[in-house]
């Protein structure tokens, strides 16, 4: 078996917590923040963690990631 490739679009967006986690950015963060309320844009600068259901498939993807 040829060894997997790690998704390089993937490793770009995601970064592993010391624990073992998934981070990722949030979206919405690109364009019209003038009817985006200061609260909602304050909330979408933090990132956040995978959820439970992608995070099988996304942990495929990287597969060499430390």
């Amino acid at each position: 078996m040829p060894k997997m490739k790690t998704h390089r679009g993937s490793a770009k967006r995601f970064k592993k917590t010391a624990t073992g986690k998934l981070k990722r950015g949030r979206a919405y963060t690109s364009h019209l923040f003038a009817n985006k309320s200061t609260k909602a844009k304050r909330h979408l600068r933090k990132a956040s963690l995978v959820s439970s259901g992608d995070y099988k498939r996304i942990r495929q993807m990287l597969t060499y990631m430390k």
